[in-house]
C-alpha cells in the first residue's frame, strides 16, 4: 500500500512539473511575440522616420548641380575673356612690329628728297664737258638707288600718282593747271613724292591738278591772266575737286 502511494504521488508531481514546464513555455512564448512585434514596430518607426531623407537628398543635389551649372558658365565666361584679350594682344603686338620703323623711315624721306634734287640739277649741266659734274651725277645716282633698296627692303612704297585722279586720302593738292584737254582733278605734275609704309600712308604726293577750262579765242589757253588758277605752286585751288 504504501508503494502504491508513493507512486501515485510521484505521478501527481510528474504532472503538476509537466504543467508548469508548459505554462513557463507559453509565457517566453508570449513574451517573445511581444519582444517581435515591439521590434517590428521600433523599426517601421525608424523607416518612418527615415523616409524623408531621399527628398532632402535630392533637393540638396539639385541645389549642386545649379551651382556647378553656374560655375561652369564663369568659367566658360573667363576663357572666352581670356582669348579675346590674347587675340587683341597679338594683334597689337603684330601692328607695333609692322609698323615700328615708322618715325625712322619718315626721317629718310627727306634724305631721298634732297637726293633726287641733286641728280635732276646734275642731269642738266654738260656732263662731257664738266667731269666733276658727272662724277658727282654718278655718286649721287649710286646714292639714291641704295635708298630706294633700303627702302624697298623695309615694304617703304613710293607713290607716283602722275596721271591719275586726285585721291585727297594719298595727294595734296598744291594748285590747279588749266588745261582744256584735260578733265578737272587730274594729277598733271608732281611736286613731291609720297610713300606708303605698307598700307598705310607715311606722306602725301604733293602734286598740282588740272582744271579743265573751254579754249579762249584769240589767246594761249591756259593763261595766267585769264584763268582762276595760275599754275604755280600758291595759286587758287578749287576745293569742289
Amino acid at each position: 500500500m504504501k508503494r502504491e502511494s508513493k507512486a501515485g504521488m510521484s505521478k501527481t508531481k510528474a504532472k503538476t512539473a509537466d504543467k508548469a514546464g508548459e505554462q513557463e513555455s507559453v509565457a517566453e512564448s508570449e513574451s517573445s511575440g511581444t519582444t517581435v512585434q515591439e521590434a517590428a514596430l521600433e523599426a517601421g518607426g525608424l523607416d518612418t522616420a527615415a523616409s524623408p531623407a531621399p527628398a532632402v537628398d535630392g533637393e540638396r543635389i539639385a541645389q549642386l548641380e545649379t551651382e556647378v551649372a553656374e560655375l561652369k558658365d564663369q568659367l566658360l565666361r573667363a576663357l572666352a575673356e581670356t582669348e579675346n584679350v590674347r587675340s587683341r594682344a597679338q594683334r597689337e603686338r603684330a601692328d607695333t612690329l609692322k609698323y615700328a620703323a615708322a618715325p625712322v623711315l619718315k626721317d629718310l624721306l627727306t634724305v631721298a628728297d634732297n637726293l633726287n634734287r641733286a641728280v635732276e640739277s646734275a642731269a642738266q649741266g654738260d656732263a662731257d664737258a664738266e667731269a666733276r659734274l658727272e662724277t658727282l651725277l654718278a655718286g649721287v645716282k649710286l646714292t639714291e638707288k641704295e635708298l630706294n633698296s633700303a627702302f624697298e627692303r623695309h615694304n617703304v612704297v613710293k607713290l607716283e600718282p602722275l596721271g591719275e585722279r586726285l585721291d585727297p586720302h594719298r595727294h595734296e593738292a598744291m594748285f590747279e593747271v588749266p588745261d582744256p584737254n584735260q578733265p578737272s582733278g587730274i594729277v598733271v605734275q608732281v611736286v613731291q613724292s609720297g610713300y606708303l609704309l605698307h598700307d598705310r600712308l607715311l606722306r602725301p604726293a604733293r602734286v598740282g591738278v588740272s582744271k579743265n577750262v573751254p579754249a579762249v579765242a584769240g589767246g594761249p589757253a591756259g593763261s595766267a591772266d585769264e584763268q582762276p588758277g595760275t599754275g604755280e605752286p600758291g595759286g587758287r585751288i578749287d576745293t569742289s575737286v
